[in-house]
């Protein structure tokens, strides 16, 4: 893929990687025509990867600050899907449909949210969308949907306090949503290293956010997990294999996010859009101004970005790999040569082939999907965040004990 052209979810890898490094906001605006949904083809792998994540553990995507009401930018934002995405989402003001998945939630005027199947679904039993909406509570159902059509996790920025106010984010990279929410920006960004830049212009970051303007920014890693899921509990805290010089750079994936912000400026809010791929390393950096490129920016990385990125104990072959595919010396075996497409606009829609099954064992989505059983609607409470107590038998007990604390302590209103 050359440099200059945009992944199917609109990474710019010459607008996102180079040298020096830095943590700092990155913004720039949105060109006339991008788009910032990217539709699912069902049973794609984001779709897949998202349904599992809010079948069996919601409550670690799913989130509200307390008193924070999400209704009017929800709406907002499932207007702008049906006007930007008509092929694959309606929107009438009650009724909200995924064309492509064949389920709508309709929205009465009390604001109760009654699952509709319209058509039969197009993968596994057929209904898997609408069971796992089915099993969350009411005020969840019509960001399940929007979650489960679209590629990109959500979320709410509110300017009032320059918060997170509310997420729908199912594919985090490497950070909880239980842990962000209701937090200013610069709180939420606290623990990164060298990161004193993007702290002091967090206010100033939300204030554009929620202006007029439509802005994006980029992010990317190079990462031993292969998933699109990477909350911490499910991450396993060896971040690389320890056979990782034998198998290099097959154990490695090069982790991208496009990160938009849809202006809401009547409400003083903005959706927070997180468009997040992974792709094996080797088919993703396949040309030497790439490498060069990245092997610059990762050589300029301070000791405190490498430990915090989980790359200080893989930098030297990494920056070995990529001085050799700098020089022209295509690396052989799987990944040497990109099995994507590259496409030079932002928003196509993402299709099966964009990221192929398999370039990730089964093994590593997520339980695929869990029955309505696994999660009752008791455990989930209406009007609230989801809480952990359906997790108990699909995760470790020490960290299911952790994350059920969490939670507990966490718990969110959306009245």
């Amino acid at each position: 893929m050359p440099a200059t052209a945009l992944s199917p979810l609109g990474f710019d890898f010459a607008a996102a990687v180079g040298a020096p490094f830095r943590m700092q906001p990155g913004l720039r605006r949105m060109a006339g025509g991008a788009t910032h949904l990217t539709p699912l083809a069902p049973g794609s792998r984001h779709q897949r990867e998202k349904l599992a994540v809010l079948s069996a553990f919601p409550a670690l995507a799913l989130q509200c600050a307390p008193g924070f009401d999400p209704g009017p930018a929800l709406a907002a934002l499932a207007a702008h899907a049906a006007a930007e995405r008509p092929e694959a989402w309606a929107w009438d003001g009650r009724r909200a449909e995924a064309l492509r998945l064949g389920t709508a939630v309709d929205v009465d005027a009390r604001g109760q949210a009654e699952v509709v199947q319209t058509a039969p679904g197009r993968f596994g039993h057929g209904d898997e969308v609408a069971r796992c909406l089915r099993a969350l509570p009411s005020a969840w159902r019509l960001p399940g949907l929007l979650a489960l059509a679209f590629a990109e996790d959500l979320a709410i920025v509110d300017a009032d306090g320059s918060r997170i106010a509310w997420t729908a984010v199912a594919l985090p990279s490497h950070w909880s949503p239980p842990d962000k929410v209701g937090r200013s920006f610069a709180e939420a960004h606290a623990p990164l290293p060298d990161a004193e830049l993007l702290q002091r212009a967090a206010a100033a970051l939300v204030h554009l956010a929620t202006g007029p303007e439509r802005w994006e920014r980029f992010v990317w890693n190079v990462t031993g997990h292969p998933r699109l899921h990477a909350h911490p509990r499910h991450v396993d805290p060896q971040r690389w294999p320890a056979d990782a010089a034998a198998t290099w750079p097959h154990c490695a994936w090069w982790r991208t996010e496009r990160q938009g912000f849809l202006p809401l400026p009547t409400l003083r809010q903005a959706v927070f859009t997180i468009g997040v791929e992974v792709t094996p390393l080797g088919a993703a950096i396949v040309t030497p101004a790439q490498a060069a490129r990245l092997r610059d920016a990762v050589a300029s990385m301070t000791p405190a970005v490498l430990d915090y990125r989980a790359l200080a104990e893989v930098r030297d072959m990494l920056l070995a790999w990529l001085d050799s595919r700098a020089a022209g010396h295509a690396a052989a075996g799987p990944g040497a040569a990109s099995t994507r497409p590259a496409i030079g606009a932002a928003g196509a829609a993402l299709p099966d082939v964009a990221m192929p099954d398999a370039a990730v064992p089964d093994a590593t989505v997520p339980d695929a999907v869990v029955p309505d059983a696994a999660v009752p609607d008791a455990a989930l409470p209406e009007a609230a965040a989801p809480d952990t107590t359906a997790d108990d038998a699909a995760a470790p007990a020490e960290a299911d004990r952790a994350a059920r604390a969490s939670a507990d302590a966490s718990r969110r209103s959306c009245r």
